[in-house]
C-alpha cells in the first residue's frame, strides 16, 4: 500500500484537529503545527468536509473541527476520503479482477492483501494514535522484529 503525500497530510490534519476537538482550528494552525503547506492543505479539508468527517466554519474565528469525536474516526475513512479505495489492482477492486492460467486464483491474494489493510485503518481510531494506544493487534505488527526494517 503507498500512502500518497495527500493521505498523509489527511491523517496528519485530522490528528490535529483530534487534539484540539470539540474547538476549532484554522487552517494555518493545522498547516504550522504539521509543517504542511496551506493551499494544499485547504484541498485536504475540502475532500475531508465532502465526506462529512470535518465541518468548516467561517468568519475571524472559524476554523475546522471533527463531525464526530476522535474515538469514532477511523484512519481508514480518512484515507479513503481523499483517496479513493484502500487497495486497487490496475484502477479495479481486487474482487473484480479476473485471470486464466497459473494466475487464476491471484484474486483470492489481493482481496487477503486488502482485508489486512482493512483489518489496520478501519480499526484504528484518532483517539487512539493521539493517546499512544494502538490496538493489541496493531502494537503486535509493530513489535514484529522486521516489521521496522526495509524491504
Amino acid at each position: 500500500m503507498q500512502i500518497s503525500a495527500r493521505g498523509d497530510y489527511a491523517v496528519r490534519a485530522s490528528l490535529s484537529l483530534a487534539t484540539a476537538y470539540p474547538k476549532l482550528m484554522s487552517t494555518q494552525a493545522i498547516a504550522d503545527e504539521q509543517d504542511m503547506p496551506r493551499k494544499f492543505l485547504e484541498a485536504v479539508l475540502a475532500d475531508l468536509r465532502r465526506a462529512g468527517l470535518v465541518r468548516a466554519q467561517r468568519g475571524a474565528e472559524g476554523g475546522y473541527t471533527l463531525t464526530h469525536p476522535p474515538r469514532e474516526v477511523t484512519v481508514g475513512s480518512i484515507l479513503r476520503a481523499v483517496e479513493g479505495p484502500l487497495a486497487g489492482v490496475r484502477g479495479l477492486r481486487p474482487e473484480e479482477t479476473s485471470y486464466e492460467g497459473s494466475a487464476q486464483h491471484l484474486p483470492g491474494l489481493w482481496v487477503a492483501v486488502r482485508a489486512a489493510v482493512r483489518r489496520v485503518v478501519d480499526e484504528v481510531t484518532l483517539a487512539e494514535i493521539t493517546s499512544g494506544r494502538l490496538p493489541a493487534h496493531v502494537r503486535r505488527l509493530t513489535a514484529q522484529p522486521d516489521a521496522w526494517e526495509p524491504r
